[in-house]
C-alpha cells in the first residue's frame, strides 16, 4: 500500500511539474515554489538519514574490521566534529568549522584531485596508443589541440592555435553535442520511466 501511494505521489508530482513548464500561471507558479520548498525539507532528512547510515556503517567496521578501524574512527570523529562545530559556533569565517574545511578538507580534496591527473595519464597512454586510423585521428586531434593551447603553438606556428579552435570549435563540439543529446534523451526516457511507475528503484 505504501508503495502505491509513493507512486502515484511520484505520478502526480511528475506530471505537475511537466506540465506548469509549458502552461505559466500564477497558481502554477505558486504550486511550484511550494514543491520547491518541500523539496529542501525531504533534502535535510535524507542528510540526517545518510549521516546515520554513515555512522552505523563505520560502527560496524570499527567492531569486526582491525585494519580499517582507525579509519572509520577518524571518520566518524570528523563528521561528529563538523557537525557539533557548525551548530554551537556556526559557519562564519573566524569558526572551527570554517577552519576544517580550509585546513583539512580543502587540502585532502586538493590531493585527491591531483592524484586524478595520474590516472588521466594512464589513460590517455593506453587511448593513444595508435593500432587503427579512428586511433591515429584522436591522437593527431590531441596532439594539435595540447599544442596549440600551450605556449608552443605561437612559437611553432601562428596557424596551430587556430588549428587547435577550430578541432573544438567543429569536430568536437559536434560529437560534444550528440553526447549532450543522447544525456538528455537518457533523461528524459527515465524520468517518463519514474513517472509512470516502471522505474522503482528509489522504493
Amino acid at each position: 500500500m505504501i508503495n502505491r501511494i509513493a507512486v502515484a505521489v511520484a505520478f502526480v508530482v511528475g506530471i505537475f511539474m511537466v506540465a506548469q513548464y509549458f502552461i505559466s500561471s500564477e497558481i502554477s507558479g505558486r504550486l511550484y515554489n511550494l514543491l520547491l520548498d518541500y523539496y529542501q525539507i525531504i533534502f535535510a532528512v535524507t542528510m540526517i538519514v545518510g549521516g546515520i547510515s554513515l555512522v552505523r556503517y563505520h560502527g560496524a567496521q570499527i567492531r569486526r574490521d582491525a585494519d580499517s578501524r582507525v579509519y572509520s574512527i577518524v571518520t566518524i570523529l570528523a563528521v561528529a566534529f563538523m557537525v557539533v562545530s557548525a551548530s554551537i559556533a556556526g559557519t562564519g569565517p573566524t569558526s572551527p568549522y570554517q577552519w576544517a574545511f580550509n585546513n583539512l578538507q580543502a587540502p585532502m580534496q586538493a590531493t585527491t584531485f591531483s592524484l586524478l591527473a595520474f590516472f588521466v595519464a594512464s589513460a590517455a597512454y593506453r587511448g593513444f596508443r595508435v593500432r587503427s586510423t579512428p586511433a591515429l585521428v584522436l591522437a593527431l586531434a590531441a596532439v594539435i589541440v595540447l599544442v596549440g593551447r600551450s605556449a608552443f603553438g605561437d612559437m611553432i606556428s601562428d596557424k596551430l592555435p587556430e588549428l587547435a579552435g577550430w578541432v573544438l570549435n567543429n569536430p568536437s563540439a559536434t560529437a560534444k553535442r550528440g553526447i549532450l543529446v543522447g544525456i538528455g534523451l537518457g533523461s528524459v526516457a527515465t524520468a517518463l520511466r519514474v513517472i509512470l511507475g516502471i522505474e522503482r528503484s528509489y522504493l
